[in-house]
This record gives C-alpha cells, structure tokens and sequence, in this order.
C-alpha cells in the first residue's frame, strides 16, 4: 500500500521556524568560538560564512526543487547514484541530529541552571528530550507551534540585546573596540585568523539542512522561502552580535565566558535584567532546536526506511498521523548517548561538527550528480557550476580547518560513525549475509540435526520473503540499453526476485515485436531477476500509478521512472514519491 502522509502541511513561519531555530541558536557559542580564532576579525569570518551559505541556497533550492521529497542529502544521492551512497549521506544526516539534540537538550539545561541553582542537568536534559518526543508524538502541527512561539521570542531577545549595545556604543565610545584592534593577530597572520576564524564559524549554519528533510510537510513554495529566511537571519546576526561584543567586552573576556558570552553582554550593555532574559531566550532556542532534531530526524528515517534500509517497524504511525516509533526510538538513543558521555558532551561536538559538514558537502555533490545526471529533469531554480564548486571547496575548507584544530575529533566521530553505518550496511547487504550464514551451516554442521534444519529453512524463508517485494520500470521507449541499466541497478542495490516492466501506450498502439523479444534476452540475462512486460492502454498519470500501486499491492517507492524532461505535464512530488534511476 502506498504509504500515508502526514496531513499537516506547514507555512512559512511554521517551517522556518522549525529549521531556523537550530540555525539561529548558533548565535550562543558561534561568536565566542570565532572570537577564539579570528581575534578581532571574527566578525568577517561570519561574514564569510554568511556569503557560502549564499550560495547554498541556490544549491538546495536547485536539488530539493527538483526531487521535492524527505531525505535531504540521501534524497538528492538516492535519485542521482547508488544506495550506498546515499545511504552514507543517510548515516552523517542521523548522526547530526542526534548530537544536536544531546547537545542542544544539555546546555539548554545547563543555562537553566544558572537561574535554577540545584537543577540536576542530567536528569532535566532527560526530561526535555522527553518533552520534545511527545511534542513530535502529538503531531508535527502541534510542535509547530511551539517552534514559533520560540523563533519570534529568539529574534526578538536579539533585536533588543542589539539595540542595547548600540545604545551602550553611543553613550561610552568604541574604545574597547579600538583596543581589541591593536592586539596582535591570532594565528601570527591574518589569512590564518580568517582560515580558523571561518572554519569554526561554519558552525553557525548547522541546522540549514533540516528544512530538506521535511519538505513534504511544507505547502507548495514554502522550501526556498525557508532558505532565504534562515540565510537572512545568519547573515545579520551572526557578524553583528560578534561585532558588538568586540565592542564592548575585551578579548579575554569574552574567550574566558565563551558559554554564556550573550548573557555577559547583556549585563554588560543594560544590567542583570538583559542577562536573565538572554538566559531565558538561550534555554529556550536551544530547546526548539532539539525539536528541529527530531522533526528533521522523523522525516529522515521514514524515508530511508520506506526504501527499506531501516526495519520496516518504524513506520507504524498513530491517530494524529505522526510515525511515533521513530521519535521513540531516537529519543532512547540521545538518551543512551547523553548517559555514557555523563553529560561531558565535548566529544560529541566532533561529531556534529564533521558530521554536519560532511552532510553539506555531499548536498553539493548530488548537485554535480544532478546536473549531469538529471540534466533535463524540471526544476524552480539552478545553481551555477562556479559558484556550485566554490560552495563544495569552501565546506571542505572548513571541515580541514576544524580537523586540524582539533584532531582529536575525527577518532570520536569514527566511533559514532563506523556503528552507524554498520547497521545500515548491514540492512543493505542482509540477504548476501543470509545465504553466507546459510554456506556456513551446510559447511560446517549436520544438516541431519533437526535445530539446524529448522534454522536452515527459516533463514531461507526470510531470504524469500525480503526477495518477494516486486519493484516496477515505467519506460516510454522501446529503449533495451536503457533498460539494461535499470535491471543493472536494482541487481545491485534492491532486494528483489522480479521487476515488472510497464508501458503505457495511446489507445491502438502498442510494443515493436522486436522490442518484447529483446526483453526476453533481458529476462535470460539477469536470471536472478524474472521480468514481466506489461502494456497499458490510456495515459501516464499521477492517479494511474496510485491505482497500479493499491491494485499490486507495492509501494510507489518501489516504483522507478526514468528522468523525466521540461515537457513531462506533472512535477515530480504529484507522482507521490517514483524515484528516479536512469
């Protein structure tokens, strides 16, 4: 059956919300950590930022337009080059997400308690995570409400912080400003400030990905909308709350309060009472992004385990349409996380940071692969080929930039890294194991003794029943060579016995003889896989795959098509999710 939508489908503010409140909580940490290495330069160094993140709007405006569907990376990957590969993207997106939620949950909590003195961290950090979950449990419409709730105070807390340091500026001179300039220059050489000043601040757009990983819950046009507003945001803030903090705080001083640096400006710039309402603020944003995490992650997964890379369970959902197995099962795994680190969750910031970057640059390379690839397939709007590499190399940059800062980190996130995709590449390769856990039994065992008799038919009845899901090729030309590509690709990257050809033709058309007879050399060459040639009669439609879907009982998923070209009359998310193979 054709898998359920959610039937929530979120505007503007909802949606940028959802997504900015990750990427707008940067401005807690992010202008500290560029302090620490660009000195009093930092402000460019987010400046810089704010021109890359430029120009992947257009990188995702292009991607995501063209395959409208949940999955981010693994999306743009899955219809532009094999499983594998996106299943990679699928790994680092999954590992993103659950550092930002661990991390955002705890030091959401850990601004609390400096209001609440005898608040245990641990324990609270457990319960908003707990929180969230249920918000995502409700509904996304529900926690949509929260999120703007959040996203309007947040900005609003920077407006006032900022009007009141330009106040503070008026009123006692820039002389704090002017002395920050004459210290020497961090690293010994401008270029290297900026270098490590703009890599550690690339950690100011995590969370510009998560809109892509819930685009089907957005009304039609709201996708790049998100990305101009988040961008909007970044670019403002993030240089102007490092340039007024040079302003009025010293160097050291802020390097000395790197973890509460907004709330040390507010008291600053007005008194305690800013403090405490930038501290209510950071509790708060930090909180809407651990909901980001798990919208974004909801979104991911079901996707990913529609395409059968996940077990199948996840996608139970329950009255108010919400896939709650998944939010259930990543809020265990933060929370298992959050109790082996003991709440030290330095080491997990390796691994939002490689992980997030390395999301970014595959994002660019499914552009590439889209280009050429899916060159004719319709979309909104196109990166340029300039700007597309000097995005990629830029992020590549920055993830050297952080590696070199901190080695350490890179061995952390292979730890998080090699399980994770361990258990995805397990998912994909699981009847290979089948049957070499099968050669074992045979080589090894009595095949006499009954246990293993049992066991040797069991495994092969889950091999046949993992094999058993048909997948269907839609094709509109009597094109072999094409067609081998597609028996090609499902050989190497499905789970599947037999593949059902279809071709719709106008009333009185029909198949070449000589086309049928070529696929019966197909059907003979890939005796793995038993194709069957179906014709149709009528028109290629939207309600025409629904209807083949409901009548053979396989998901459209498992549908495949080729790229379609600018002629094609319906976009690509009308097809309600056929994924693109050749």
């Amino acid at each position: 059956m054709e898998p359920q939508k959610l039937r929530v489908k979120l505007g503007e503010l909802a949606s940028t919300s959802i997504s900015g409140n990750d990427i707008s909580s940067s401005c807690l940490y992010v202008s500290a950590l560029a302090v620490l290495h660009a000195g009093q330069y930092a402000w460019i160094s987010l400046l810089i930022v704010g021109v890359v993140l430029f120009l992947f709007r257009k990188i995702y405006g292009e991607v995501v337009g063209a395959l409208p569907m949940n999955g981010g990376a693994y999306n743009a990957l899955l219809n532009t080059t094999s499983k594998g590969m996106a299943s990679l993207a699928a790994s680092l997106t999954l590992l993103s997400y659950m550092a930002t939620a661990v991390i955002s949950a705890n030091e959401a909590m850990a601004y609390l308690k400096n209001i609440v003195p005898h608040l245990p961290v641990i324990l609270a950090t457990v319960g908003l995570l707990a929180i969230f979950m249920g918000l995502v449990i409700i509904g996304i419409g529900e926690s949509s409400k929260v999120a703007i709730g959040i996203f309007i105070f947040h900005l609003s807390s920077l407006v006032l912080l900022s009007s009141f340091a330009g106040i503070y500026l008026f009123e006692h001179g820039w002389q704090v400003f002017t002395e920050n300039n004459a210290l020497p220059v961090k690293h010994g050489a401008l270029p290297m400030a900026l270098f490590f000043g703009f890599s550690a601040a690339m950690l100011g757009i995590s969370g510009f990905e998560s809109s892509a990983n819930f685009v089907e819950e957005q009304k039609k046009g709201v996708f790049p909308k998100t990305l101009r507003n988040m961008w909007v945001v970044v670019t403002i803030f993030n240089p102007l709350i490092a340039f007024l903090a040079l302003a009025v705080l010293p160097i050291p001083e802020i390097e000395g309060n790197r973890e509460a640096l907004l709330s040390i400006m507010g008291n600053q710039v007005s008194g305690s009472w800013l403090s405490f309402l930038v501290s209510i603020d950071a509790v708060l944003v930090l909180s809407g992004a651990v909901l980001t995490s798990f919208v974004g992650v909801s979104g991911l997964v079901e996707r990913i385990t529609l395409d059968r890379i996940l077990p199948p369970f996840l996608l139970k959902r329950n009255k108010n349409g919400s896939t709650y197995r998944i939010a259930i099962v990543f809020f265990l795994l933060c929370v298992s996380i959050l109790l082996i680190t003991e709440g030290n969750l330095e080491a997990l910031a390796g691994v939002y940071t490689i992980a997030f970057l390395a999301v970014m640059a595959l994002f660019g390379i499914g552009n590439i692969l889209l280009k050429v690839r899916r060159k004719h397939l319709p979309r909104p709007e196109r990166s340029g080929w300039l700007s597309l590499f000097i995005a990629i190399v830029a992020v590549i940059t920055a993830l050297a930039g952080n590696i070199i800062l901190n080695p350490d980190y890179l061995a952390v996130f292979m730890e998080y890294f090699i399980p994770t995709i361990s258990v995805i590449l397990i998912m994909l390769n699981r009847t290979a194991l089948l049957k070499l856990l099968l050669r074992l039994i045979r080589y090894f065992l009595d095949p006499i003794n009954r246990v293993l008799v049992k066991s040797y038919r069991d495994i092969n009845r889950t091999i046949d029943r993992i094999n058993a899901q048909e997948f269907v090729y839609f094709t509109k030309k009597d094109d072999v060579a094409a067609l081998n590509k597609v028996l090609l690709y499902i050989r190497n990257n499905e789970h599947t016995r037999k593949l059902k050809i279809v071709s719709v033709f106008p009333e009185g058309e029909q198949a070449t003889p000589n086309f049928v007879s070529d696929l019966d050399v197909l059907d003979r060459e890939y005796p793995e896989i038993k194709v069957e040639y179906i014709q149709l009669h009528g028109t290629f439609t939207p309600s025409l795959i629904k209807k083949l879907s409901m009548e053979w009982d396989i998901p459209i998923n498992f549908m495949f098509i080729g790229s379609p070209s600018e002629k094609f009359p319906y976009p690509l998310q009308e097809l309600g999710g056929v994924r693109l193979i050749i």
